[in-house]
């Protein structure tokens, strides 16, 4: 029914996190807290009595851990789940475990000392619910193994101009060297991973910029790093860009490319939140763009908003070559429909589709 509210289900085993997650939940006025539970077991029989449109659920809980209910409910009743995870190495190992199961999203657990951070937490969790109620659930057990979006800081929505000026005079030269731009939001850490298993040894040097916190962003490199061929890492300032290999942008702080000589380089900058995301997607493509231009290949995958659609228009206006993930295989199909609305994208496709094609597209170019 048009207009409905969100019905919301929250699993946890802390009474204080229920009482909270529930006050900030129920103050949206688009969003109902229907119940809570304090352990799997309690929560199957209120989801079959209450029918509720999104699970919060705790990844880590006494009886059933959250990774096993969550692999039980996707395989038995799948639904939209966004998980509850501890800003901690052990957290993040879960999460991503949990995100390859079907999970929407996730959110770090709520802290009462941080009171002044409340507003902010209760703008990331409301957004995350909604777009979690919309967003496409799979059971994604069956897929290859190993999302994430940041903290969305409040405030003034800057573009790209605030940490590099855009400057259209400016043409890379075409080189042998090629390089490929990829950025993500939601649904982001599964969909790089189904990218980067299938790039091949010899692949143009990745940079890629997922919204992810600054505490899951270095497990999140080693978690790609042990099951893709190429090698992968956190990026470091600085740092050449090689064939064979993937840099992926620490969570809150840019990653841009610059050029040093006939080497692409990793810079990192801790300027302003562009479009309310440090790392964001529109700076990182800004500057390939500048940069790389008709050298570089572009991938926008799923996510929500529109962070990275102005950059790879950009990117597409300097000559490089431009994919992104189509609507039916995106979690939720934000960034690359607004890339595609902006008249950037040169093919839209499946993501299985999409690693092949960038090779090809790194292999037309210098024929």
């Amino acid at each position: 029914m048009a207009g409905a509210k969100i019905r919301v289900l929250i699993v946890d085993d802390s009474a204080l996190v229920r009482q909270m997650l529930t006050e900030i939940l129920n103050k949206d006025p688009g969003i109902e807290v229907i119940g809570s539970a304090t352990d799997p077991y309690a929560a199957r029989d209120k989801i079959k009595r209450l029918n509720p449109d999104v699970l919060t659920l705790d990844v880590e809980m006494p009886r059933m851990d959250g990774l096993t209910f969550l692999s039980n409910l996707m395989r038995l009743r799948p639904m939209p789940v966004v998980m509850v995870s501890s800003l901690t190495e052990r957290g993040a190992a879960v999460t991503f475990q949990a995100l390859e199961l079907g999970a929407v999203d996730f959110v770090t657990k709520p802290k009462v000392d941080l009171a002044h951070r409340l507003d902010d937490y209760a703008i990331e969790i409301c957004e995350k619910v909604k777009v979690a109620a919309r967003a496409r659930v799979q059971d994604r057990r069956s897929v290859a193994p190993v999302v994430v979006k940041p903290v969305a800081p409040v405030g003034e929505k800057y573009s790209a101009d605030v940490i590099l000026q855009r400057d259209d005079a400016r043409r890379p030269f075409k080189t042998t060297e090629s390089i490929v731009a990829i950025g993500a939001s939601t649904g982001g850490t599964e969909a790089i991973k189904e990218v980067l298993i299938r790039m091949p040894l010899n692949c143009p040097g990745v940079v890629i910029t997922q919204h992810i916190p600054e505490a899951f962003s270095g497990p999140f490199a080693r978690r790609m790093d042990s099951i893709a061929a190429i090698a992968v890492c956190e990026a470091q300032d600085g740092q050449q860009v090689l064939p064979g290999h993937a840099y992926i942008a620490p969570g809150d702080r840019h990653l841009m490319v610059v050029r040093d000589g006939a080497r692409y380089v990793c810079r990192l900058n801790d300027g302003p939140p562009v479009n309310r995301h440090r790392p964001s997607v529109d700076v990182l493509f800004r500057s390939v763009a500048a940069n790389a231009g008709m050298n570089a290949v572009g991938a926008i995958l799923t996510g929500m908003g529109d962070d990275g659609a102005q950059g790879m228009k950009e990117m597409h206006d300097a000559g490089a070559h431009t994919i992104a993930q189509d609507e039916q295989t995106s979690v939720v199909w934000g960034m690359p429909g607004q890339a595609v609305k902006l008249g950037g994208v040169d093919k839209i496709m499946p993501l299985e589709a999409i690693p092949a094609q960038i090779i090809r597209f790194t292999e037309e170019r210098f024929r």
